[in-house]
């Protein structure tokens, strides 16, 4: 039996985790974004961190940034893509990430790791862990790893190797069962034993 949860589409944005010139993640985010809105039911929007030009001068709501808290409010999950950077993440990510708290409470979330080596940003997917989950967000078992990743897209930013969409697929279904399941307890489920 099917209900209204489940007939609603699931709004997903893809949040764009570094600012830097050349950045081979954006290739991935926009690949991730045209993949999430192929799939029936699914909503989705990128959130570039170099457009959202937050404040750097304070910390949580007193520099939240308006537009961003309502689309982290309206989501049901997010996909993170984040590059690898000396074995962390970028730091204007996780100052963006921190404007928020309520808004992303138990919501699904992904990430997409990105780095110019061999190992797919698998490094700052373990460091952020532990950040994602202090906000209150639930990470799904899959993750994106996107190995040397200036060589993955064309000039036009278009895939150059197909094992990719398999791979993303998997993710993708991983994180909208996921949304789906959290976002029927959000609504059903009260927190009161």
């Amino acid at each position: 039996m099917k209900s209204d949860t489940d007939e609603r589409g699931l709004f997903i944005p893809v949040i764009l985790g570094t600012s830097r010139m050349g950045r081979a993640s954006e290739n991935v985010a926009r690949f991730v974004v045209r993949h999430l809105a192929a799939m029936p039911g699914i909503e989705t929007h990128l959130i570039d961190v170099l457009e959202l030009a937050p404040r750097i001068d304070g910390a949580g709501e007193e520099i939240k940034i308006p537009a961003f808290s309502e689309l982290c409010m309206r989501a049901d999950a997010f996909v993170l893509v984040a590059p690898e950077y000396n074995h962390g993440y970028p730091g204007l990510l996780k100052h963006v990430l921190d404007t928020n708290l309520k808004e992303y409470i138990h919501k699904a979330v992904g990430i997409c790791g990105v780095s110019a080596g061999n190992f797919g940003g698998t490094r700052v997917i373990e460091n952020l862990l532990p950040v994602l989950r202090e906000l209150g967000l639930v990470t799904i078992f899959w993750d994106g790893n996107f190995s040397a990743a200036q060589k993955l897209f064309d000039a036009a930013g278009q895939l150059l190797d197909p094992a990719y969409v398999r791979r993303i697929d998997k993710f993708a279904k991983e994180l909208v069962w996921m949304a789906k399941v959290l976002r029927y307890g959000r609504e059903r489920v009260s927190l009161e034993v």
